[in-house]
């Protein structure tokens, strides 16, 4: 998985804002170098594996415009920013071991007994070697000499990913709900704290009548409590994420 000085030059250049706005780098490649229509293809995912429609867009903007600062590609070219995708390319170490148990192609750079492709069950690590079950046994193979490596789309793989998918969900769903009874607590605390302040003596004015209160036939009316009125704050404005296909 060889990088090209270019390629290297692009992921020192946005790597630590990326992982600022929690994503993490796949993979970056460069097509086309010099013809009409270059293309920089960056695929990015989040920790725990997902990547939306609206977080490549957001990533998109944000890398758009620091390789536009930064000038670190001189040719125009078009950036193209996506998920790994279910059959994803393996390009980490760590990829080895998370997805243990399904099935892999692997091509290395040079031969490893006179055998370059490798297809088999990924069986994780073992320190920086990858443990791979084949039909005609298992091998060890060393991560620095893998030239590129993918998923095989199975429909164990499949059906793995729709779960992985409906749990981060679930998840997403029970935190937004955890969010608004967070909400609906600070919302009762402050209705309770207003209540409490207006049974304040201290928040109670008192009206009378300028004439002499000693005058039992004045047609002033008696003193009454005048509860302040309870101001609402501005309401916050919701801001709409824009971005660009």
């Amino acid at each position: 998985m060889e990088q090209t000085p270019l390629l290297k030059k692009v992921e020192r250049t946005i790597a630590p804002m990326v992982e600022t706005m929690g994503y993490e780098i796949v993979r970056i490649s460069y097509i086309g170098a010099g013809s009409s229509k270059p293309t920089l293809q960056i695929m990015a995912e989040r920790p725990d594996g997902t990547m939306l429609i609206d977080d490549c867009s957001r990533l998109s903007q944000a890398v758009s415009a620091l390789l536009d600062v930064e000038d670190v590609i001189e040719e125009a070219y078009f950036l193209e920013v996506s998920s790994p995708g279910i059959d994803r390319p393996l390009t980490r170490l760590k990829d080895f071991d998370r997805y243990k148990d399904h099935e892999v192609r692997i091509e290395l750079d040079s031969p490893m007994n006179g055998q370059k492709k490798f297809r088999g069950i990924l069986r994780g690590l073992d320190g920086e070697m990858i443990l791979l079950e084949t039909d005609t046994g298992d091998v060890s193979l060393p991560f620095y000499d893998v030239f590129k490596a993918k998923m095989v789309l199975t429909d164990e793989l499949i059906r793995s990913a729709m779960k992985a998918e409906k749990d981060n969900k679930k998840n997403k769903k029970g935190k937004g709900k955890k969010a608004a009874a967070a909400d609906n607590d600070e919302e009762d605390d402050e209705i309770d704290d207003n209540v409490a302040g207006n049974n304040d003596d201290d928040d109670i004015e008192i009206e009378e009548d300028s004439d002499d209160t000693d005058n039992d036939d004045s047609d002033a009316p008696a003193p009454r409590a005048v509860k302040p009125k309870k101001t609402n704050g501005p309401k916050g404005k919701k801001n709409k994420k824009t971005g660009s296909k």
